[in-house]
């Protein structure tokens, strides 16, 4: 299975916001509560810096996704933040390597000189694995930082990355 990854389109409107939401459904691993619908994600997805679609080379069908934005203004708009999403039946496939790569890539490009994860949950062991291996660094921990979808509370813990 090739995989791709390409700018946002209106057309990736229904199937990205999908995506989207599988992961808020989870709720593991984003702060958002509130479902994304085809006209709310188009909006969301546009209004980023930059949002990378993950395709398949085969069928076009998306695999995974980012998006990319400042992670302040002014005297810190230097540094950037993204969020990455993987299709739940393609996970374990190596496509989060690919979005975090694309997206360092393009972060770059855009001028941004470090990527911060304000929030990487502690049990995201994937993420986490990942993040070491692309030579992230954690910042610490914040205790009890992200609020689990069955209510209980994990710590956070924030990375960053020179570019």
């Amino acid at each position: 299975m090739a995989i791709r990854i390409r700018e946002y389109e209106r057309a990736d409107a229904e199937a990205a916001s999908a995506l989207w939401d599988q992961v808020v459904e989870d709720g593991n691993a984003f702060p958002q509560t509130e479902l994304l619908t085809e006209k709310t994600g188009d909006i969301f997805f546009r209004e980023q810096s930059f949002t990378g679609i993950a395709y398949q080379e085969e069928d076009g069908g998306i695999v995974g996704l980012y998006i990319l934005h400042p992670n302040n203004i002014g005297r810190c708009g230097h540094i950037c933040n993204a969020s990455y999403a993987v299709r739940r039946d393609k996970r374990g496939q190596h496509i989060g390597e690919l979005l975090v790569k694309d997206c360092m890539s393009r972060a770059k490009e855009l001028g941004f000189r470090i990527l911060q994860f304000n929030a990487v949950v502690s049990s995201n062991t994937y993420a986490l694995r990942l993040y070491k291996k692309l030579g992230f660094v954690q910042l610490g921990t914040i205790p009890d930082g992200f609020l689990m979808k069955d209510g209980h509370y994990e710590d956070i813990i924030p990375h960053y990355k020179v570019l």
